[in-house]
This record gives C-alpha cells, structure tokens and sequence, in this order.
C-alpha cells in the first residue's frame, strides 16, 4: 500500500541502531527497548500552507535521514508497515547529514 501525506506531513521510516543488546550484562529483550528516534524521510506533503493561502515547499526531502522527538508524530496503519510514522515537518529536530570526507594529504 502506498500512502501520500498532506500538506506539512512527511512518512518517516525508523531506522534502527545497531547497540548491543546486553547493558551491564542484562539482555533486553525488544518489548522493553525504547522506539528508535531516528529515521528516513519516505514521503513528504506539497508543503504548508500559509495564512495567505500560499504554499511553502518542505526544507526535507525524500531519502534524507532525520531525528525526531520520543514522543513526536502517529504511528502509520500496520498495513502500511510496523515502523513507519507520519509527522509534521516542524516536529523534526535535525537533518543528519554525512560528515565531510577529509583530503589526505599525497606524499
């Protein structure tokens, strides 16, 4: 199934974190672990539209990689998939962006 947000919204996948699974020697089993914070952007709106009825395209754009708050956005219907979101553009905290690459120096 596809799914096309509205305005202002974007579909986020959850990506998970790859971190041990035993803290200080306890394993943690799935239920009890915390919903990643972090995700790719699937889906975006046409944008948000202002008061004087324009329409201001979104600052993210599909594949970007995304953080977002613990409790922030809706969790998508499972028949769209058990790790997707829909949220508003302005409950995205940053934009994770790839570090540069530095030159190294020839010799």
């Amino acid at each position: 199934m596809k799914i096309r947000p509205l305005y202002d919204r974007i579909v986020v996948k959850r990506i998970e974190q790859d971190k041990e699974q035993k803290i200080g020697g306890l394993y943690i089993p799935d239920s009890a672990k915390e919903k990643p914070q972090e995700g790719e952007v699937m889906a975006i709106g046409k944008g948000k539209r202002l008061d004087d009825g324009k329409v201001v395209p979104l600052d993210v754009q599909v594949g970007d990689h995304i953080l977002f708050g613990k409790y922030s956005g809706t969790d998508a219907p499972k028949t769209v998939g058990d790790d997707y979101l829909i949220l508003r553009e302005d409950e995205v905290l940053a934009v994770l962006e790839d570090a540069p690459k530095v030159a190294q120096k020839a010799s």
